[in-house]
């Protein structure tokens, strides 16, 4: 299917005409990806298909001129869909919501957007751009002439992800508030809000795929790897996952940049966030101080030596060698000191010198709560991969029952700084299977 042609000269990825102008400023032989999409209303699919070396190049008109074969082959079906589906869009004020409704708007369906606003708590803008992402994702829904609408979920975010968030890191451990905010805030509480407004689906800016196989809907890895958020998705079920769409999960990010930037959308360059979901990037021990009190204790190497003070086992995590203040001390050999252990018993953060010490490594897990998308265990024990922290590569292992939503996760090879309270997420593949929390490392 090649893209159509708008009045305005430009390919559009529909059939209907281009709303948004052309630049003035001129291109000439500029290859780039055009998308364009097809709604089957016979059959409800929706799917995205990628155009094949089309090469652009401009006049002194700015007429935009196909210059090869643009025959397009499909790329991934996203989910069967229907053409009259009401579509609503979670928008955050970054690129990939914003490609997300510019996708889903071009391709004819019914689209509105909705801002979700999700803490309060010392709201001054300093750390939370709150106002500042709703500004951005309100220019982004003028620019594609769509509705927009914001809903205010702080309670249910305090509720259901923060009090949690703080109470993992009052028992020691460091929670993934990420994968937790996925399932109880963007796909429960957001689609509840989106279900009430009329939505058949939602759609978020999520690098993650969606396919229906085998009677069951499979959680897939993106197609850009280095930006695959399968990952953050691994709690979510088959009730969840048959009503969202991920639109950007079959692009790559600079892709998406590039879509964003040829619609003349002014947030195609902004930078990714990076803090803790919908609190913003921030001192993160000050900011924990406000919740969990400080707690000194010693810091002491792994075969027992005194070599200094910590403000409180809550403010470290295992792997971490900044902040701990003890670099130059003179029982050290030279080496970076590294967070090894907490001792909850004792208050002491135990650490070592140099990344490669065998304190830093475990060949085993366990994990607790776990979870599997499918909605049945599958049978075990398991050969699988699985990832302990997020854009890390795949680990081959073992999954091996201990108890009812609890496994051991054996690995073929160590694996460095397992963290408790994080997840370890399970893949078959490109599917990812499930998750759980890790609960215990053995000793060593």
């Amino acid at each position: 299917m090649a893209p159509s042609r708008a009045r305005c000269g430009r390919p559009c990825l529909t059939a209907a005409h281009c709303h948004v102008a052309v630049p003035s400023a001129y291109l000439y032989h500029i290859e780039v990806r055009v998308y364009a999409f097809q709604v089957v209303p016979s059959q409800g699919i929706f799917a995205l298909h990628r155009a094949r070396n089309v090469e652009l190049q401009t006049g002194t008109k700015g007429m935009l001129k196909q210059a090869n074969n643009n025959r397009a082959q499909s790329a991934v079906a996203w989910r069967k869909i229907g053409a009259t589906s009401s579509v609503i869009v979670g928008v955050s004020g970054g690129v990939d919501s914003a490609v997300s409704l510019l996708l889903l708007k071009q391709a004819g369906l019914s689209v509105r957007a909705v801002f979700m606003k999700n803490w309060e708590e010392d709201d001054n803008g300093e750390y939370c751009a709150a106002a500042q992402d709703l500004e951005d994702a309100r220019r982004v829904c003028d620019r594609l002439g769509v509705e927009l609408k914001t809903v205010n979920l702080s309670a249910e975010y305090w509720d259901n992800v923060f009090s949690h968030f703080v109470e993992v890191y009052r028992r020691g451990a460091t929670p993934n508030p990420d994968v937790l905010c996925n399932r109880e805030i963007k796909f429960r509480a957001f689609l509840d809000f989106a279900t009430d407004l009329g939505a058949d689906v939602i759609a978020t800016g999520h690098y993650a795929r969606i396919e229906h196989r085998n009677g069951r809907y499979q959680l897939l890895k993106a197609r850009d790897g280095k930006k695959d958020q399968s990952y953050f998705l691994c709690l979510l079920n088959q009730g969840q996952l048959k009503r969202a769409v991920f639109p950007v999960g079959s692009m790559d990010k600079g892709e998406v940049r590039e879509l964003a930037r040829r619609f003349e959308l002014h947030n195609h360059a902004r930078k990714d966030s990076t803090g803790i979901c919908f609190i913003g990037e921030r001192p993160f021990k000050s900011f924990l101080e406000h919740y969990i009190p400080r707690d000194p204790g010693p810091i002491v190497s792994v075969e027992g030596r005194e070599l200094g003070s910590h403000d409180g086992l809550t403010y470290y995590t295992i792997g971490q060698r900044q902040g701990l203040g003890i670099g130059g001390h003179r029982h050290g050999d030279g080496r970076a000191w590294y967070v090894a252990a907490k001792d909850c018993e004792r208050n002491a953060l135990v650490v070592v010198q140099g990344r490669e010490h065998p304190a830093l490594y475990a060949e085993e897990l366990e994990a607790e709560e776990v979870h599997w998308i499918s909605g049945h265990a599958p049978a075990l024990p398991l050969r699988c991969t699985a990832k302990i922290r997020y854009r890390q590569e795949d680990q081959t292992c073992s999954v091996e029952p201990v108890s009812r939503g609890r496994v051991m996760v054996r690995f073929d090879r160590p694996q460095w700084a397992v963290t408790p309270g994080q997840s370890v997420v399970f893949y078959h593949g490109e599917e990812c299977l499930g998750g759980a929390t890790i609960s215990k490392v053995p000793a060593h």
